[in-house]
């Protein structure tokens, strides 16, 4: 790997010095030393610090609470590497991951500090490649395997891998590996290791299932919290935008538009909007791609090698799809919609503002939604911004700027331009400065001034005002309809008044008796808590399925076993045909009408 690949890999690792402490005052060989002085660091981040000294010991369980980005790799990668015994080829070192992406990230990370460690042997484990590759790379003997559940478990059940000699077991972004349903997976692992000395839990939040997880498995382990649990990274800017929800594509697009530098990550809810909010921004002429459930692993890698090598400006990706990746440089995380957990904002907002450097998420929200923005800040401690979305002139006059900044920072000494240039200047001798400045000016922003020229003002406020005088009209119109239909008719307007009175109390009445909500279905299906979901979890999970919209969705009531899912009338027929007689996890998934006898039968499968 080339020098500024190195540095690049180690930005993560290590973030802003803010420790005193250098690695060999932690107790980190001569050997490894070396090999992180020479990628350029001397001195540990606080994860670092406070991890490395209780992990070299070997004989602890650690939980270790952090944001992503403030170098945990290196908090177990450089302990891992210190206790192998490099005479032993059989695996001593397990490291469990959720993603493959970040897989092959640990994996480069630790070979980077192993330079100068001869005889440790390192091997990536993980779903949508050959097996059986791995298996023979297993066979020539490794002394540490970083796995996803899913593959490592495939090896553990062909008995192409034995982990009963595995001392020491690395969980690391343990929450997202539960938010994605490895819980009983994890337990499975973690019962096949029977020998370890000490577990090692690495987890940006610290859940009920991963607190339940820690106590049945780990023994009075030593924890380290950096920063408060559940707290953005103070290195983030939270900003919000308010629209109507008919805007809201429009507000993405001027967004990206006031940012002509971007290099960022939009967060989608459904497969569906990724789909949609990608094609018509790839019909509009923007670098961007998505990432989400219906791509192979091939058409996943080759989307995000575009996206590292920066061939795409932006990536529209859904939750799910996008745990795990870690790509350096994110100046920008959207959120095209509000995620209903906590949690998920914090896993998104975590992929910019890395290594100490600053980064900006944002929120594009309805009036409705702000209550969610005050519950997010109280539990993260974060501090939302609101900004007017911004006018047309305001794109045109950004969007010039970075023009002209890019045309003066333009490197002009490699080439020979000195050649041209007589023939420009007599090319553009009838021209003054100002007329060709003008037509520089004109090739990058025809395009631009024209589309914003008589771009409306995208603010609630506006949006609000226009539907009211709209509204207004409308209102008077309607009045001015029943007056003339008034005259015309004596006493209508008593009769009428009783029919809608009457109207009303018989709506309310029938609402009151019925069991949901008007013109909607309740729908049961087969799947709980106990098959790894929280709430917002299986609403992706049910909305991915079914390419609908969260719109259509209502109360949805999660059991152990079952749940009951609230869903207009109107897209229940789809609900069902995408779910009922499906498999997940080896469970034949049951979904129909819950009053039609949905509850019979309800542990099948």
């Amino acid at each position: 790997m080339k020098k500024t690949e190195e540095m690049n890999t180690t930005n993560e690792l290590i973030e802003a010095v803010k420790s005193k402490k250098t690695f060999a005052e932690l107790g980190v060989n001569e050997q490894l030393v070396k090999s992180v002085t020479e990628l350029g660091y001397t001195h540990a981040t606080e994860i670092q610090e406070r991890s490395i000294p209780v992990l070299i010991s070997g004989t602890k369980d650690f939980i270790g609470l952090a944001q992503t980005g403030t170098g945990k790799t290196a908090a177990f990668g450089l302990p891992l590497i210190q206790l192998i015994k490099t005479a032993d080829k059989h695996p001593q070192a397990l490291v469990v991951c959720p993603t493959r992406e970040l897989c092959m990230q640990i994996v480069n990370e630790i070979n980077l500090f192993k330079k100068h460690v001869p005889g440790v042997q390192v091997l990536a484990v993980y779903g949508g490649t050959s097996i059986g590759m791995q298996i023979r790379d297993l066979k020539r003997g490794v002394q540490i395997i970083v796995a996803t559940p899913g593959r490592l478990i495939d090896l553990i059940e062909r008995k192409a891998i034995n982990l009963e000699q595995i001392e020491y077991v690395v969980l690391d972004e343990a929450d997202e590996m539960l938010n994605m349903g490895f819980q009983e997976d994890i337990e499975f692992i973690l019962k096949n290791t029977p020998n370890r000395e000490s577990i090692w839990l690495f987890s940006a939040t610290m859940p009920t299932e991963i607190r339940k997880v820690s106590k049945r498995y780990m023994k009075e382990p030593v924890e380290v919290t950096i920063g408060k649990v559940n707290a953005t990274n103070k290195s983030i800017d939270h900003q919000y935008y308010v629209t109507s929800a008919q805007y809201r594509y429009e507000t993405l697009k001027r967004i990206i538009d006031f940012n002509p530098g971007i290099y960022g990550i939009i967060f989608t809810r459904t497969k569906a909007d990724a789909q949609d909010v990608s094609a018509r921004l790839t019909r509009e002429g923007y670098d961007i791609d998505a990432i989400h459930g219906d791509l192979t692993q091939q058409q996943r890698d080759r989307v995000m090698g575009q996206f590292r090598d920066k061939t795409l400006q932006l990536l529209i990706a859904t939750d799910v799809a996008a745990r795990g990746i870690d790509v350096k440089g994110i100046t920008h995380v959207i959120n095209y919609e509000l995620p209903d957990d906590v949690e998920v904002y914090t896993h998104r907002s975590g992929r910019t503002g890395r290594a100490g450097s600053q980064g900006i998420c944002i929120s594009i929200v309805h009036a409705r939604e702000s209550y969610r923005l005050r519950q997010i800040e109280n539990i993260n401690k974060s501090t939302f911004h609101k900004l007017d979305i911004p006018s047309g002139k305001d794109v045109c006059r950004k969007q010039f700027f970075h023009v002209m900044d890019k045309l003066m920072s333009t490197d002009v000494s490699h080439g020979d331009y000195e050649t041209y240039v007589p023939m420009l200047a007599e090319k553009f001798a009838d021209m003054t400065k100002e007329e060709i400045l003008k037509r520089v000016a004109a090739l990058e922003f025809n395009r631009f001034l024209a589309y914003y020229e008589n771009a409306a003002d995208l603010n609630i406020r506006a949006v609000e005002k226009g539907r009211r005088d709209v509204g207004g009209m409308q209102d008077r119109n309607r009045e001015r309809g029943r007056n003339e239909y008034s005259d015309r008719r004596s006493g209508g307007d008593r009769t009428n008044d009783s029919r809608d009175r009457g109207a009303d109390r018989g709506d309310r009445g029938g609402r009151s008796q019925s069991r949901g909500t008007a013109g909607a279905t309740r729908l049961f299906v087969n799947l709980g808590t106990k098959d790894g979901f929280y709430k917002a979890s299986f609403l992706q999970f049910i909305l991915d399925m079914s390419d609908l919209k969260k719109e259509v969705l209502g109360k949805i009531d999660m059991r152990d076993m079952n749940s009951w899912i609230e869903i207009e009338s109107s897209a229940a027929k789809k609900m069902i045909s995408a779910l009922d007689g499906k498999n997940y996890k080896g469970r034949r998934i049951r979904m129909n009408d819950a009053d039609s006898g949905g509850q019979r039968g309800s542990n099948e499968g």
